[in-house]
């Protein structure tokens, strides 16, 4: 009866970390697929969209040379969309046209959350004159609208690459997530284990980076997912009012185009119209999706109710 007691084999073994972690991560995907079927939709949506952009255009090379004897040519085995108002092929453009935005929205995205997070904490954290500053600074740019805000920058700056429609759209969206993150890093400053690394005195880049943030991590995630909507919209307004280089292939620049030359008029145009309005609503609605699917995921009592 002892032998057996102080069997090891009868003992309960400590679990493997990596077998733990792995069984967690299921658990979490078994949960997401279980209680999230819009939000499963939304990442399948968002994943094609995915391959769209960035690999199809290997599967479709090519210049798209323009055919004027063939201007809003109706779909075909040759033009499965159809031809717009210089005989280019709609699903060429189509095809190489969601990597730009895709890429600029999360580049804008990252810097916007990057710019709300660290500002935002540290203004929770420091409190004083840093706090009032970081408010009052956020709310005059909250008093300008983001539409006229985004044509006065682009006014000043030549927006002819990539990288520069990041920092416009970067440093424009960051106010409102800030004044978020204040408020969560208000709410996790009054917790036990913040007051106790406070009181060791382990320095304010310890606390922030290894002790709020963590905590605050799908937080930063759904709102990341968010920031990049935020991004595809401004993309979208900047190119429809011809703020930003109008060349190469973009579904925001597609429908600039449409509406110059006027293809509303034409009754065979409508797929050239339609059809970038319709892939960038359903990126759209996959990225609203998939944050609502988060942030059931990460906050349990949303799943019970």
């Amino acid at each position: 009866m002892v032998q057996s007691a102080l069997d090891p084999t009868s003992l309960p073994s400590a679990a493997d970390p990596g077998t733990t972690s792995e069984a967690k991560r299921r658990g979490v995907i078994r949960t997401f697929v279980d209680h999230n079927k819009s939000g499963t939709i939304g990442f399948i949506m968002f994943f094609a969209i995915l391959l769209l952009a960035f690999v199809g255009p290997f599967l479709m090379p090519g210049d798209n040379r323009g055919d004027y004897r063939n201007v809003y040519a109706p779909p075909s085995m040759d033009h499965f969309l159809g031809t717009d108002y210089q005989g280019k092929d709609i699903w060429f453009q189509i095809v190489h046209g969601g990597r730009s935005i895709l890429l600029v929205a999360a580049g804008a995205a990252i810097l916007s959350t990057g710019i709300s997070i660290i500002f935002g904490a540290l203004a929770a954290l420091l409190g004083g004159r840093f706090d009032a500053f970081v408010l009052m600074f956020t709310d005059v740019v909250l008093t300008v609208p983001g539409i006229i805000l985004l044509g006065v920058l682009a006014a000043f700056v030549r927006l002819n690459s990539p990288f520069l429609l990041v920092l416009i759209l970067g440093l424009t969206g960051w106010p409102t997530l800030l004044l978020a993150v204040r408020a969560q890093v208000l709410s996790l400053k009054e917790r036990e284990y913040i007051e106790a690394a406070r009181m060791l005195d382990l320095g304010l880049p310890r606390i922030l980076f290894r002790e709020v943030l963590p905590n605050m991590m799908s937080y930063i995630v759904i709102n990341f997912v968010l920031g990049m909507t935020g991004a595809i919209y401004g993309q979208v307004i900047l190119y429809f009012l011809g703020l930003v280089s109008l060349a190469g292939n973009n579904w925001g620049l597609m429908i600039q185009q449409a509406y110059v030359q006027g293809a509303h008029f034409f009754k065979d145009s409508f797929l050239y119209i339609f059809a970038p309005i319709f892939v960038i609503t359903v990126l759209q609605l996959s990225l609203v999706l998939i944050s609502r699917a988060l942030e059931d995921v990460f906050n349990p009592r949303l799943r019970e109710s």
